[in-house]
C-alpha cells in the first residue's frame, strides 16, 4: 500500500526530528566520555606526563574490542544492558544508548590521534615552568588540539547518521525506521528516496557545521 504523502510528511518530519534527537545526544554523551577515554588514553602512554602502563593496556584492550563490532551486532548484544537501563529496547532514548557506547571509543580514538599531533615541545615547556597534569590538559592538550578535534567529532557525528539509521531499522524510531516500514516492507520506493534524500542532506549539514567550527577555532 502506497502512503499518502499530503499527510505523510508530518511523519517524515516527525522522523527526522527523532533522528537529529539521536545523533545530538549521542554526539553530546560519547564527546563527553570519549574525550575523556582519548585524553586518559593519551597521558597514561610511555613516557607521557600520567605514564601508567596498566591504565593504557587496558583502555587500548577495549576499545580494539569494541571497536571492530558492527553496530547492529553491538545493538543486540548490548540489548539486555539497555533494557536493564533504559526500561525498554524501542524508542529514541534506547537508540541513543548503545550508539553512545559505539561512539564513545571512536571518539576515543579520534581524540588520542589528535593529542600524539601536538609538539612534545609544547607538553615539555609547560612541565618546565611547573605546569600540573590537570593544568596541562586544559592549558595546553586541549586548546592545541580543538580545531582538528572539530573536524575528529564531525567525522563522528557523519558516522552516528548511519549509527541512527540502523537503530531505525529495529525499532530506535527515525528515519531509518520509517525507510524500513513504510519503504522497504510495503515496496513503496518513493519513501525510501526522500529519507536517502533526508539523510544526505542531515550529513551535508553536518559536515558544513563541522568545517565551519574548525575554521574559526584554527584561525584564532
Amino acid at each position: 500500500m502506497k502512503v499518502n504523502w499530503e499527510t505523510f510528511w508530518i511523519r517524515i518530519v516527525e522522523a527526522t526530528g527523532e533522528t537529529i534527537t539521536m545523533v545530538l545526544g549521542t554526539l553530546v554523551f560519547s564527546s563527553i566520555i570519549g574525550m575523556a577515554l582519548g585524553i586518559l588514553l593519551f597521558t597514561t602512554r610511555e613516557g607521557n606526563i600520567l605514564e601508567n602502563r596498566f591504565i593504557s593496556a587496558l583502555l587500548n584492550f577495549f576499545i580494539n574490542i569494541i571497536r571492530p563490532i558492527p553496530f547492529i551486532i553491538l545493538l543486540f548484544v548490548l540489548s539486555p544492558v539497555t533494557r536493564e537501563v533504559i526500561g525498554t529496547t524501542i524508542g529514541t532514548a534506547a537508540a541513543i544508548f548503545p550508539m553512545t557506547i559505539a561512539a564513545s571509543f571512536v571518539v576515543a580514538r579520534v581524540v588520542e590521534n589528535n593529542l600524539i599531533s601536538i609538539d612534545p615541545g609544547v607538553i615539555e615547556a609547560a612541565e618546565a615552568m611547573g605546569a600540573s597534569p590537570r593544568q596541562i590538559i586544559f592549558t595546553v592538550l586541549i586548546p592545541e588540539a580543538l580545531g582538528p578535534l572539530i573536524l575528529g567529532l564531525t567525522f563522528v557525528s557523519v558516522g552516528l547518521i548511519d549509527f541512527s539509521a540502523v537503530a531505525g531499522t529495529v525499532g530506535g524510531g527515525g528515519l531509518g525506521h520509517v525507510a524500513m516500514t513504510h519503504g522497504y516492507q510495503r515496496f513503496d520506493s518513493s519513501v525510501m528516496f526522500v529519507t536517502v534524500i533526508i539523510l544526505i542532506i542531515l550529513v551535508q549539514l553536518a559536515q558544513w557545521i563541522g568545517n565551519f567550527l574548525s575554521k574559526k577555532v584554527m584561525r584564532r
